[in-house]
This record gives C-alpha cells, structure tokens and sequence, in this order.
C-alpha cells in the first residue's frame, strides 16, 4: 500500500508543479521546464493506462474469447441462501421476495435482531470472536453456527434483489451476475454502467489460477469448500479474500453464472466514493497473499485506476485556460485511443443492461465525467485507507 501512496503523492506533486509552471512560467523553480515536466508526466501515465487496457483487451478477447456461462446442474434443492444485513429489515425482505420458490434453505444473519418473512434469521452474538471483522466475522459466525446440508451456500448482499434464476454449474465458485439499479445520484448509477462494461473481463476468470476478484451481490461456494478454506481472516474485501485464498490453497474451479442480480448503485456520490475507497484498499492488502505475478498485476491495475482521476483534474482545467498539453501527433493518438476505451467500456456497459439504458446513450460526451466518479475512490483508498468496513447506504424498496 506504501508504495501505490508515494507513487500517487508523487505523480499529484509533479502534475501540480508542472501545471503551475505551464500556466505562470517560472513560478516554480526547478532543473525540469514546466512543459518538459508535464509531457514526462502525461505520457508515463498514459503508457500506465495503455498498458492496463491492453491487459484487459487480453483477457476479455484472448483469455475469455468464446467463454459461455456452463450449463445450470444444481437447483434449488441443492443451495442454501444466506443473506447478510445489519438491521435493513426493509430491504431484506424485498431481496428474499425476489427469491423464487424452488429456494427453500433461506437465511439472514444480521447483526441485529430483525423480522423477516420467508427466512429464518439469525442475530450473530455480540461475544462472537474470530480473526475476521464486521461482514467476513457475520460470515464466518454463520459458517459455524447454521447448519446447512447442501451442496452450495449462496451468499447475497442486503439490497441483492435476485432478477432472474437460473441455477448453479458445476463449479467450486459461481459468481452471480449483477446489475446495479438507480436509487439516486445519476452519475453514480451511470458510473455503475460503466463499471458494467469494465467487467466483461469476469469471463476470463475461469480460465484463470487465480480469478482477479469477486464482487458481493451474489456469490456461491460448494459448502465443503467453505469449511477448508473458512472466512476467517482479517479484510474487509472478503470475497475477493476468500477466493484468493481457495485459488492459492487448492485447486478450485470458477464459474460466472447466467443468474442476475439486480444490487442497489450508491445512492449519492459520497456513497459511491467511500464504496470504492473500500474495494481499492481491501484489494491492495488482500493481493499480499497472491503469487507475486498476480500480486504485481492486481496492484498495478489499481494504481492506474488511481491515477486517471488525477490526470483528468490537471489536464481538462489547462486545457480549458487554453495550455495545450498535447505534445505531437503520437501523443494525441495515444490519448484518442484511450478515450476509446474509456467510451467503449460505456457503451458495453449500456449493451448490458439493454434496451432499459440504451437513452443513456446521450450522455457518452460525458463519458469522462463518468470515469473520475468510479475511480476518484480508488484515490482515495490508496492514499487515505478505510480502518474497517463501512456498509454502503441502501435506499430500500419504498424508492
């Protein structure tokens, strides 16, 4: 995490310097001109983008070219749900609504006491003590103490209103699809599309070692491999954790299934920031347990979701004073191509959802905009990291 940080403070210092010297020449001293200072700077972070959406074009169109969701061989004779809350009576019981009837093993274990129809819920015990905080320790309490005999437990978050069901393959770990729905902020949901798009890339994963993340929403691990592996470890990413430690420790198979999940977006962008604030640092601690070339791949990509907020601060207000900051025809090819991307990542992102999002369309000049509202988290967790986990503010279903 140190090194992300002083990486990031010293990019942020350099760009900051450059572009004050750019704008007020001489106002800052230095063996570097501004502009010299500024092309160095742009064009090694645009080679960090450049090489992060070359590796993503690797694995979305080499490693997960022709991937298709397995056949469903499980049903729901052969899962339990266990859904995970604090106190969100409310939109807990929209979520075991959702659930279609062939689920019948259904559970909530909240930390509080609640009442729930259609589920049998469980308050974890305030003396309850293991290695694991706050969401992993409510999992982890559950892994002991609610008996289950079926071959998968289903883990859904709170607001994981299940859209669609299709079953479960035949795999050690399913990664349910999701699909975020507006509460609130349209630049938070559209950021969510977005995102969307980014994660095409999951159906790389099975043909991975090691999947590079799991999302909450909906997950689905064989019990017995629960029981080996345990949630039983300090983050606050703890299904990204608990897959990294299944991957290291034993030979696993990963699927990402056909059934959806329709999660709740974050309903303000200080919702959205503190959201991934906690993805980026959980992931960046959790990486020391991977092998060092997925160590070294996860935290790079990281930093280079960190950095393209910062680039976007410096170089749209310069541009806008009227600095150029386009140094030669490579440069500006190098950035059209990567604003391709970025525009691309929107685009498949609204092919997802569908017809539903296709009037979003309208918005891809914002495209940008949209980008620094996922990312500017990410900054966030690199240079100031959550101390423990903070459950993203959920709307419910009365809005």
């Amino acid at each position: 995490m140190k090194l992300e940080r002083y990486a990031l403070l010293t990019v942020t210092a350099a760009l900051a310097l450059a572009g004050a010297a750019v704008v007020v020449p001489g106002a800052t001293p230095g063996f570097l001109p501004g502009e010299t200072l500024l092309e160095l700077t742009l064009w090694s972070t645009t080679l960090l983008f450049g090489a992060t959406a070359l590796v993503w074009v690797v694995l979305t169109y080499v490693v997960g070219q022709g991937y298709d969701a397995p056949p469903a061989e499980y049903g729901g004779d052969d899962v339990q749900v266990r859904i995970l809350t604090i106190d969100a009576a409310d939109v807990v019981q929209a979520t075991v609504d959702s659930l279609p009837d062939e689920l019948t093993d259904v559970h909530v274990v909240a930390e509080e006491p609640i009442d729930v129809d259609g589920a049998t819920v469980h308050a974890v015990p305030d003396d309850f003590e293991c290695e694991a905080v706050r969401k992993g320790r409510a999992i982890e309490w559950a892994r002991r103490n609610v008996p289950c005999d079926r071959e998968f437990v289903c883990y859904l978050d709170e607001d994981s209103v299940v859209g669609s069901w299709h079953g479960l393959p035949d795999a050690d770990v399913v990664q349910l699809r999701e699909q975020p729905r507006r509460t609130g902020s349209v630049l938070s949901y559209l950021a969510d599309i977005y995102r969307m798009g980014v994660q095409l890339e999951q159906r790389a994963f099975a043909r991975l070692q090691i999947p590079l993340f799991a999302w909450g929403g909906g997950i689905a691990v064989r019990s017995d491999l629960e029981d080996e592996v345990t949630w039983d470890r300090e983050t606050i990413v703890e299904d990204t954790a608990f897959v990294w430690a299944a991957a290291r420790d034993h030979d696993i198979t990963f699927a990402l299934a056909e059934t959806t999940c329709r999660n709740e977006a974050p309903p303000s962008l200080g919702e959205i920031l503190q959201q991934r604030r906690r993805w980026a640092a959980g992931n960046v601690r959790a990486a020391s347990m991977l092998p060092a070339r997925y160590r070294l791949l996860t935290r790079v990509r990281n930093y280079a979701w960190a950095l393209s907020p910062i680039v976007t601060m410096v170089a749209v207000p310069l541009s806008l004073l009227g600095v150029s900051v386009v140094y030669g025809g490579l440069f500006v090819l190098a950035s059209l191509t990567l604003a391709a991307f970025t525009a691309f990542w929107f685009l498949r992102g609204l092919a997802y959802y569908g017809e539903q999002a296709l009037r979003w369309v309208v918005v891809l000049p914002l495209v940008p905009v949209v980008s620094l509202v996922h990312s500017m988290g990410t900054v966030a967790g690199i240079l100031h990291p959550p101390e423990g986990f903070r459950v993203t503010e959920k709307v419910g279903p009365d809005r």
